[in-house]
C-alpha cells in the first residue's frame, strides 16, 4: 500500500511541477478591431490584407496598415521551492485515496455473475405435500 501511495504522490507532484513551470505564448492577429486568428505556440497566419512596403523610395504616399499582431506571453514559475513536507501524512493519504476511488469509479465490472444462465434444481418430490398437515 505504501509503494502505491508513494508512486501516486510522485506522479501528482510531477504534474504540479510540469504545469507550474510551463511557459507559452498566444499570438493574435487583428484586422482593424476584429480578432481574425488566434494561435498557441506558433505565429498567427493573418488575414492576407497586410500592406506591403514599396521598394521605391520616391513614393511619398503611405497608407496606415489596418492589421496588427499582438502576443500574450504566459511565463511559468522560474524559481521552484520544494515544500512537500508542509503536506501532512493524513492529507497525502486523503489525496491518494480520493484519486484511487475516483479512478475506480468509472471501471466497468466485467465479471458479474448472472443467475439467469443457470437452470433451477430438479424437484424429485413435491415439497409442499411433505409439509402439509391434515385435520381429520
Amino acid at each position: 500500500m505504501k509503494k502505491v501511495f508513494h508512486k501516486i504522490m510522485s506522479l501528482v507532484m510531477a504534474f504540479v511541477v510540469l504545469f507550474s513551470t510551463m511557459s507559452f505564448a498566444i499570438n493574435m492577429h487583428y484586422c482593424g478591431d476584429t480578432l481574425v486568428e488566434t494561435a498557441i505556440l506558433q505565429k498567427a497566419k493573418g488575414c492576407g490584407m497586410e500592406m506591403e512596403n514599396s521598394s521605391t523610395k520616391d513614393c511619398a504616399i503611405k497608407k496606415k496598415n489596418c492589421c496588427s499582431d499582438r502576443q500574450l506571453v504566459v511565463d511559468g514559475q522560474d524559481e521552484l521551492q520544494v515544500q512537500v513536507h508542509q503536506i501532512s501524512f493524513e492529507q497525502q493519504l486523503f489525496i491518494a485515496s480520493f484519486l484511487y476511488s475516483y479512478n475506480t469509479l468509472f471501471e466497468v465490472l466485467e465479471n458479474r455473475v448472472s443467475y439467469e444462465e443457470y437452470d433451477p434444481p430438479l424437484v424429485i418430490r413435491p415439497i409442499f405435500k411433505l409439509d402439509e398437515t391434515y385435520l381429520i
